[in-house]
């Protein structure tokens, strides 16, 4: 197998306020997406798919990809805003990406055979995914049947601002049984539990509860599935808000659930995530990436 890692790094970046998927976070000024990289070669991915917009492409090649070429096989996908079925119109003051559905669509005339990862790329996940998914990848027989790494809620916090998250729930198998957005997550204010808001009021989520941090694990019978949900979907999203309507993959992987059209199995890490959400993130991605050097977990140049 030719195992790919996909990376979601066309995002504009508004609540951070710049590019954060190529904003130095590592003391030689590596962006996150670099230790995701690393950790993908160290686990035996072949391939890297990058998915941008394609007037980024110089900055992402001089900033990291020419480094990182002479380690693994890269090529570039592009999600365009244009790039939608034939009759659709765009409407008039659009600049958002349709969103992240989207976004791994634009890789459909390249994930034909093998099978791949796709995950953010200003969020830090862990080796650990890598291996899980590895693992997965190599005991899966049934072309239908895909993964998806969660984390405990507990672990994907911002002590900067809240956050949303893909709330999990499985069948005693483990796999996926429904997957649901929930807003407004952080910690309560004794920082002790878990909250979310619900209706203007905030109630307890139970810790430990799994969420996703779109970190998946598919195989290409999923593209043309999610392919068929976004082009039935984006007239409807577009006509309630033409402006802001996303095809948010979390949404659409439960409905093929839902629907019995594919299973996901949900592997849990203990690691935790950290991500740069809010500006004031930052210097604690900083110390934290600093921290795995220090202890050997990275070296202190990753390429």
């Amino acid at each position: 197998m030719k195992e790919t890692l996909v990376i979601l790094a066309a995002g504009m970046g508004s609540r951070y306020g710049g590019m954060k998927q190529i904003d130095g976070v590592g003391n030689h000024n590596e962006p996150i997406i670099e230790f995701t990289i690393f950790d993908a070669i160290k686990t035996g991915f072949k391939k890297v798919v990058l998915i941008i917009k394609r007037e980024h492409q110089e900055l992402f090649e001089e900033s990291l990809v020419k480094k990182i070429r002479p380690y693994i096989e890269i090529e570039y996908a592009y999600q365009d805003l244009n790039d939608i079925p034939e009759g659709v119109e765009i409407p008039e003051g659009r600049v958002k990406p349709w969103g992240t559905t989207h976004a791994l669509l634009a890789c459909r005339n390249i994930l034909k055979e093998d099978p791949f990862v796709v995950c953010n790329a200003d969020d830090f996940y862990g080796r650990n995914a890598f291996e899980k998914v590895m693992e997965f990848f190599h005991s899966n027989t049934d072309p239908d049947t895909y993964c998806m790494v969660g984390y405990k809620v507990e672990n994907t916090l911002s002590d900067n601002g809240t956050v949303t998250r893909g709330y999990c729930q499985k069948d005693e198998d483990g796999y996926l049984t429904s997957i649901r957005e929930i807003l407004n997550i952080k910690w309560n204010d004794d920082h002790d539990g878990v909250v979310c808001e619900e209706e203007g009021v905030y109630k307890p989520l139970e810790m430990g509860s799994p969420v996703s941090m779109n970190f998946w694990g598919f195989n290409p019978s999923i593209i043309g599935k999610l392919n068929e949900i976004f082009v039935n979907e984006l007239p409807e999203g577009i006509k309630v808000n033409p402006l802001k309507y996303e095809a948010l993959l979390p949404n659409h992987v439960g409905v093929l659930v839902k629907e019995g059209k594919g299973k996901v199995r949900v592997l849990t890490s203990e690691d935790s995530w950290f991500g740069v959400t809010y500006k004031e993130d930052k210097p604690n991605v900083v110390a934290k990436i600093q921290s795995l050097k220090d202890d050997g977990t990275y070296p202190d140049e990753l390429f």
